[in-house]
């Protein structure tokens, strides 16, 4: 056998016993973000601010209450953009799986428990979307963490979530027979006005996760 012909066959023999290594940092990365995902999960962020009652010219028993907005809303689309925005594409895609996988298969992590069946629940479309939405906004924030590139990355990511997880549950609504009343206040009550909260905080959570990227960047080079 010729010399020429050998050093191709070791080559491809490299190639099958090299072995895919994981640095340490990496995996300790992915798992605090696994938790930080779970954690998110379980909280309850009561929102308030000040509006102006559509009736303010017409009824005249307001209160100082009747000029207060409240809204209880759970940060976890919040928490998916800010791990993306801090471990990039890559790893965040490789945590949502991971995250999503062990809800499915391992604990009762999602916000109604877990299992398999979770599948059936209306929801579930909500976070099985986190993953185009990672892939979605990664590819955004690679090219530049620049102020317009993370307006667009936090409106397009919260909007895909928000779509699917609609259309996931209205089909999960056509299999098991829900009437239009409840699919609407379903509706408006898991997106609605939830979406604009949700892209506001998922703004400054990207905006955050771009100073531990950065971080996390200059201690690892």
């Amino acid at each position: 056998m010729t010399q020429e012909v050998m050093i191709p066959k070791m080559k491809r023999l490299d190639k099958r016993h090299r072995k895919i290594k994981i640095p340490f940092i990496n995996l300790v990365l992915i798992f605090c973000s696994i938790l930080f995902l779970v954690a998110s999960t379980f909280v309850n962020l009561n929102i308030k601010h000040y509006i102006i009652p559509m009736d303010i010219f017409t009824n005249k028993a307001l209160t100082s209450d009747d000029f207060i907005y409240s809204l209880w809303i759970v940060p976890q689309v919040p928490a998916v953009m800010m791990v993306c925005s801090v471990l990039g594409k890559r790893m965040a895609v490789t945590t949502t799986i991971l995250y999503i996988l062990a809800g499915l298969l391992l604990v009762p992590i999602f916000g109604l428990g877990g299992g398999i069946t979770y599948v059936s629940e209306f929801g579930f479309g909500y976070i099985l979307a986190y993953i185009p939405a990672v892939v979605l906004v990664g590819n955004i924030l690679h090219n530049k963490y620049s102020f317009p590139n993370m307006i667009k990355a936090s409106v397009l990511g919260v909007l895909l979530i928000h779509v699917i997880g609609v259309l996931y549950m209205l089909l999960i609504a056509m299999c098991k027979h829900a009437d239009g009343s409840f699919v609407g206040g379903w509706i408006a009550s898991q997106s609605g006005l939830k979406i604009i909260y949700d892209i506001i905080i998922s703004f400054l959570a990207i905006m955050i996760g771009k100073y531990f990227h950065e971080f996390l960047n200059f201690i690892l080079d």
